[in-house]
């Protein structure tokens, strides 16, 4: 318990300080109220989601912490987990530049509504992980893992992607740029281009998920795609 506690607390300070760095460094000021805001809804949102896991399902708290590049067992994902990373800094990084050269011009509230996107995008994951004790962070079917259908995989088959590039979509707009949804488009390919390909291997490898995806048939939008 105590290593998943340690493990959990670096990790996370980890990511809100390198997030920090990737904003303020290119904003080249501190006094950046947007980025503030959105450190403090991404903050919030993750300890809430995490204390909720630690709380009750320890063993799926176990699982998210085997993340990233390393942690992947094939070649393909190892290359789309590192280009995801990077797009991911690069909304930061954008956002940073694009607040201390004036590029955008974004009203705080609109800031503001768009941190509430954010939380949305949150609740999705935080639906998902409350639905899924089996949502690893990498591609692979545990042992005795069963389909899940009810909850958000009754409407897409992804909700937890639907979820994060919902939160990923707003985080430009929350940090007032626009450019930087450049870096997130190209972040939804990367994520559309792993879901496929976790589809082929769940359908090789998990009984049941075939006739799940013909009861199923949007993989993130409803009624889209």
């Amino acid at each position: 318990m105590d290593n998943i506690v340690g493990k959990t607390i670096s990790g996370f300070i980890m990511l809100i300080v390198t997030m920090g760095i990737f904003i303020f460094l290119p904003a080249w000021t501190a006094n950046y109220l947007q980025a503030w805001l959105y450190l403090l809804t991404f903050a919030v949102s993750t300890i809430l989601i995490t204390v909720y896991l630690f709380k009750n399902d320890q063993k799926l708290l176990k699982r998210r912490l085997k993340a990233g590049l390393t942690a992947e067992k094939e070649k393909s994902q190892k290359t789309i987990q590192a280009m995801a990373s990077v797009f991911f800094c690069f909304i930061y990084i954008i956002a940073g530049f694009d607040y201390r050269f004036h590029w955008s011009n974004i009203p705080i509230y609109i800031s503001l509504l768009a941190n509430i996107f954010v939380i949305v995008g949150f609740f999705i994951v935080f639906l998902v992980f409350k639905e899924n004790s089996y949502t690893s962070a990498i591609i692979e079917v545990n042992k005795d893992q069963k389909v899940i259908s009810t909850g958000m995989y009754a409407i897409v088959r992804h909700p937890m992607y639907s979820g994060a590039i919902l939160m990923m979509m707003f985080s430009p707009i929350a940090l007032g740029s626009y450019w930087a949804l450049l870096s997130v488009v190209a972040l939804t390919s990367t994520i559309i281009a792993r879901l496929l390909r976790e589809e082929k291997f769940l359908s090789e490898n998990l009984s049941g998920y075939d006739e799940y995806c013909e009861k199923v048939p949007y993989r993130l939008i409803p009624f889209i795609w």
